[in-house]
């Protein structure tokens, strides 16, 4: 009769060996992804941004080594003090004369007006675009999907349809930044607890992030 215990010692040693590696996985692949995708983001500008930079303003002139993120923050303040022009009465005329010109070019002025309401819209910040996390029914009854307010519906849509409507902007799995556009009658709409970003990790990681674990916003 064999000796059992040390084939049981065995196999807990595997369990821990598989629980620490599973352990260091969640802990260290969050920042590496980070790390990574960061890194990307500032090599993406450096490579498109430093040719620009005057060689008497790029420190690689005069390191003997290159500096990353040089490229960012030249961008940084080129865009502060292109905000800066902008701002003053030059400037606001400027971009008045500039727009006059876009809107004379037919598709042009399609993807320009578009593209700044776009903008305008999510870097206002008293707008209270996509600050509230919603449940809508979709895409049949019985079925609910979370979803972002984007604005009331005061258009024509709105005066077509016999109840108050909303604009809603319905995410995809994983790629948040693809979805729908629905317009749902406002007694249709659950509004949840929680925070956008708690929203946005709910609907990229499938569900598996729980915002009940999170804290909660501020009422």
């Amino acid at each position: 009769m064999t000796d059992q215990p040390p084939l049981i010692a065995d196999k807990t040693f595997l369990q821990r060996v598989r629980t620490y590696f599973i352990t260091g996985l969640v802990v260290a692949s969050p920042v590496g992804i980070t790390i990574y995708i960061a890194l990307a983001f500032i090599d993406l500008i450096d490579r498109n941004i430093k040719p620009l930079i005057p060689a008497v303003y790029n420190p690689d002139t005069y390191l003997p080594f290159p500096l990353p993120g040089i490229g960012l923050v030249f961008l940084f303040l080129l865009l502060t003090l292109l905000g800066f022009l902008a701002a003053n009465f030059m400037g606001r005329t400027l971009i008045r004369i500039g727009e006059k010109i876009l809107n004379r070019m037919p598709v042009v002025r399609s993807v320009y007006n578009t593209l700044k309401q776009i903008f305008e819209t999510v870097i206002s910040e008293n707008k209270g675009s996509f600050q509230e996390v919603v449940l809508v029914e979709y895409p049949r009854k019985g079925l609910w999907a979370i979803a972002f307010i984007s604005g009331d519906n005061t258009g024509e849509i709105q005066s077509k349809l016999p109840e108050d409507v909303i604009n809603v902007f319905l995410p995809t799995t994983p790629n948040p930044t693809s979805g729908f556009l629905l317009f749902v009658p406002k007694k249709d709409i659950i509004i949840l607890n929680m925070t956008p970003d708690e929203g946005a990790k709910y609907v990229i990681s499938a569900g598996l992030v729980d915002p009940s674990s999170l804290p909660k916003k501020d009422s």
